[in-house]
């Protein structure tokens, strides 16, 4: 009995240190790149900004009585405003698109998805550079309409909002498409089927059996576009020339060019809320199964 004791004891203690030993490493990478600055930037929120730039003491709620200006409640609404254009431009393209790739025949699915993921293997900045070389007053797009005859000046289609909502676009894209082409896969079409030999017709078959079937992956490439588009202000500082203030610009230069500490970690404590909502209204909504 001893013996046998020992031996489940050994065993237990050995698949205890496999399960320390493949967790472990998550839990430090979580504790040291996700807490740890977290924790860092919660308390710099509600510091006091400093003569030198920075933040320090006393604790104050200074960042936070800083948001309620009435012009970065106009900020918000603007980051908001072009997140849920962005988004919804996405759905416009990708629900197509994603139906495309899942109605493909199989030899032909492999090619499309990785036309869809080779934009992930270049840095997104490169790219938006690579647009900014063909929208800009002598780029390639202009010289080819007025060699067209098509316009007789250079338009003006770089550093304007429409060339921000433009750069949004190209680059979440693949998020929209991926998670609503993963439901498409998953569809019952024995229920599609079923309703069709009933005597549906397409635009019915479509709203009420096939679009409540993909909805969690529709809802699920809404939050992985409109979540990020808050944030990326690489792309307004490049294709909007900064002209436009968002959310993720005013943060930077709260941190960079203000050096307005506290007001920068408050603004961003409130856009890491925003996200939890957001977060906590998917999970009541869709699927976990259909974010990839």
């Amino acid at each position: 009995m001893g013996h046998l004791f020992k031996e489940k004891k050994k065993r237990s203690g050995g698949s205890r240190l496999s399960c320390i030993a493949m967790i472990g490493p998550v839990v430090v990478w979580m504790l040291l790149f996700l807490l740890v600055p977290l924790l860092y930037v919660i308390c710099i929120s509600f510091l006091s900004k400093n003569s030198y730039g920075g933040a320090g003491l006393p604790v104050t709620l200074q960042g936070y009585l800083g948001m309620l200006q009435s012009e970065y409640g106009r900020i918000f609404l603007q980051s908001l405003w072009l997140s849920g254009k962005t988004t919804l431009i996405c759905l416009l393209f990708g629900y197509p698109f994603a139906w495309i790739i899942a109605h493909a025949p199989k030899k032909w699915k492999p090619f499309l998805l990785l036309l869809l993921m080779l934009p992930f293997w270049i840095n997104s900045m490169i790219r938006i550079y690579g647009w900014i070389t063909l929208l800009r007053s002598q780029g390639v797009v202009n010289q080819m309409l007025m060699a067209a005859g098509l316009i007789q000046k250079p338009l003006d289609i770089l550093y304007t909002d429409g060339a921000v909502l433009f750069g949004m676009v190209y680059d979440l894209l693949p998020f929209t498409v991926l998670p609503i082409y993963t439901s498409i896969e998953k569809l019952d079409h024995s229920l599609v089927e079923a309703a069709q030999d009933l005597g549906a017709g397409k635009w019915h078959v479509f709203t009420r059996v096939i679009l409540p079937q993909t909805m969690p992956g529709i809802f699920a490439g809404s939050i992985q576009t409109f979540i990020p588009s808050l944030g990326l202000f690489y792309i307004s500082d490049m294709m909007g020339g900064a002209k436009t203030m968002y959310i993720g610009n005013l943060i930077k230069n709260q941190f960079l060019s203000a050096r307005n500490w506290p007001l920068g970690a408050a603004l961003s404590i409130v856009l890491i809320l925003i996200t939890l909502m957001l977060m906590r209204l998917y999970t009541k909504v869709g699927s976990l199964d259909d974010m990839v």
